[in-house]
């Protein structure tokens, strides 16, 4: 065991790698502790923490106040918002019909723009600072439920063109961009919310076809690349994406050279509790070079995770040297995005969107 390492110090430089969830619409205690004394990475939300943008302002400004004030670090505060089938903020947020509808639109460019314009002021405007988007799967025949509707095209240069566009004017409006879901879902046959799937293309479709996109993304100084739980057999036989060093290391950080930041998708899909359980598989995931792990509704994994990845640092299972890269990755973006940090104003929310009070 390291005897160098403070327990303490070192638990919550681990709890910075995490993206946690939290219950219900308000600051709770749980959520606080964990952001307070394991010093949480950041907060993705959901419908169920949403009832209008007066009150998702103040659960933003009540976040960040915690953070700053104990840790003197602010969080990333994310969302999904696709547009389409999946996006979290309802109305009065603008509503768009998602990707599909961008890629069969007479002006197809226009579209994207005006989504990623109006989503990054939106968001701004409520302290949300991520986004878990744009999708860059290419589309398919015979595409698994889960994903229709949600890639812009079946052309890779049509989604590599449009995704460019969706990332440069978010980033450009301050909300960071995150391209979803290397290496490529788009020939998935199951949704690895239950269960895992099995990406079956030949190297020749992964190069032409599902790896442009994401090359793509890199070019456009994306910040951030989500994982996906699939096993490609061509790439990394009988491991998902998530926890294999060969793609997530070896592909995307080496042989692309993408220096950005690696985000899980949410560890508590089937796709990997069913095949590694928790909190095993967000130290496989660290272990295969992902620097942020999604945890996206139980707290408790959470903790035990961090748990886990402690013990493994210590007992030097895991190198040190490979939590202070995820560690340094996470805190040069934090500085390009998060940085100075900025007041949330409750007056300007509600000139823009109307009083919501129910």
């Amino acid at each position: 065991m390291n005897p160098i390492l403070d327990l303490t110090d070192i638990a919550q430089k681990i709890g910075g790698l995490f993206i946690g969830g939290m219950p219900g619409p308000e600051l709770d205690d749980q959520t606080t502790i964990l952001i307070k004394d394991y010093h949480l990475g950041g907060i993705i939300l959901f419908h169920r923490n949403i009832r209008d943008p007066v009150q998702l302002a103040q659960l933003c400004q009540d976040l960040q106040m915690v953070s700053m004030e104990n840790t003197g670090i602010p969080l990333f505060l994310a969302i999904d918002q696709e547009g389409g089938r999946v996006a979290r903020l309802g109305e009065p947020f603008t509503q768009f019909p998602g990707n599909a509808a961008i890629g069969e639109n007479p002006d197809p460019e226009k579209s994207a723009l005006h989504f990623a314009t109006t989503t990054a002021r939106e968001m701004s405007l409520v302290g949300l600072n991520m986004n878990m988007a744009p999708v860059l799967d290419v589309a398919q025949p015979n595409m698994d439920a889960h994903l229709v509707g949600r890639p812009f095209s079946h052309e890779p240069l049509q989604v590599i063109a449009l995704g460019k566009i969706v990332i440069n004017t978010l980033q450009q409006g301050g909300i960071m961009a995150v391209a979803k879901h290397f290496p490529g879902l788009g020939k998935s046959d199951l949704d690895p919310h239950q269960h895992l799937p099995t990406v079956n293309a030949s190297f020749e479709e992964m190069e032409s076809i599902h790896l442009p996109p994401f090359a793509g993304a890199i070019e456009a100084h994306v910040s951030a690349i989500m994982s996906s739980h699939a096993v490609y057999p061509v790439l990394d036989a009988g491991i998902p994406a998530t926890l294999s060093r060969r793609i997530m290391t070896d592909l995307l950080r080496e042989s692309m050279r993408f220096d950005g930041l690696i985000i899980s998708d949410d560890l508590e899909m089937g796709a990997i509790v069913n095949e590694r359980g928790m909190p095993g598989g967000a130290a496989d995931a660290l272990e295969a070079g992902v620097d942020l792990l999604l945890i996206c509704k139980n707290q408790s994994h959470l903790l035990t995770s961090i748990e886990l990845i402690r013990d493994k640092v210590l007992k030097e299972e895991i190198p040190y040297e490979r939590l202070e890269r995820s560690i340094a990755r996470i805190a040069k973006y934090k500085k390009r995005f998060l940085y100075p940090h900025k007041k949330i104003s409750l007056k300007a929310v509600k000139e823009f969107f109307g009083n919501t009070d129910t």
